[in-house]
């Protein structure tokens, strides 16, 4: 199983946020996810757009988690370094 974090799209028509979350990479965008590791929020200030669990983040990056492109730019905002 290839297990990715990706993002999970919320909220409603012209409003979205996102779910950073982990899932297995055949599995529909918006479908079960195994773990949950933050959000991202598009909308709002620059400083509170992005709120992530590093702990979880580094565990399952260390578990062989993939980042999506996305993701990885996310990550790298955040200063969570990737190895």
């Amino acid at each position: 199983m290839s297990v990715k974090i990706r993002l999970k799209r919320m909220g409603s028509k012209k409003r979205p946020y996102y779910r950073v979350v982990v899932m297995d990479s055949r599995k529909p965008r918006d479908g079960r996810t195994i773990d949950e590791v933050g959000i991202y929020h598009p909308i709002e200030a620059e400083g509170k757009q992005i709120s992530l669990k590093e702990e979880k983040v580094k565990e399952w990056l260390e578990k062989g988690a993939r980042p999506t492109l996305t993701v990885k730019r996310l990550l790298n905002k955040s200063q969570i370094t990737l190895k």
